[in-house]
Parts: structure tokens; C-alpha cells; sequence
């Protein structure tokens, strides 16, 4: 493999696990968001720059956002 292919890798996979990290501490909170993932388009790059995507939301799932992200500023 080369050091390119590697390193792509490297960064699919942390990407990946940022974002199975943030569905669980969403989770966690009682949030769910049915939208999230990694954005595959964002590998396309010859330096990959994975993009998190957070996905649409109702305003249930918006207020409960905006709530623990209140409570973790405090």
C-alpha cells in the first residue's frame, strides 16, 4: 500500500470513529439524528479531508440539541 493510500485510510478511519463517538454521546443525551455519517463524496479528494455529515433534523431533535449544548457551556 502506498504512503498516499495509507494515510487515506488513516483519515477514513479516524472520520469513522469521530463519528460513531459522536452518535453515541448524542445518544447518550437522547439524541438521535438519523441523518449522521461520513460524507463519502469527501474521500474524493487526492488529500482526503473527511466531512461529518450531521443530516437534517426535526425541531424535537433540534430543541434537545440546543439544550445539552447549553448545558455543556455552563
Amino acid at each position: 500500500m502506498t504512503t498516499e493510500r495509507r494515510a487515506a485510510a488513516d483519515k477514513r478511519e479516524e472520520a469513522e470513529t469521530a463519528c460513531a463517538e459522536l452518535a453515541a454521546a448524542l445518544k447518550r443525551n437522547g439524541i438521535v439524528l438519523p441523518s449522521l455519517g461520513v460524507d463519502p463524496v469527501s474521500y474524493g479528494y487526492a488529500q482526503p479531508r473527511p466531512l461529518i455529515e450531521l443530516g437534517r433534523c426535526n425541531l424535537e431533535t433540534t430543541h434537545r440539541l440546543i439544550a445539552v449544548l447549553d448545558r455543556a457551556a455552563r
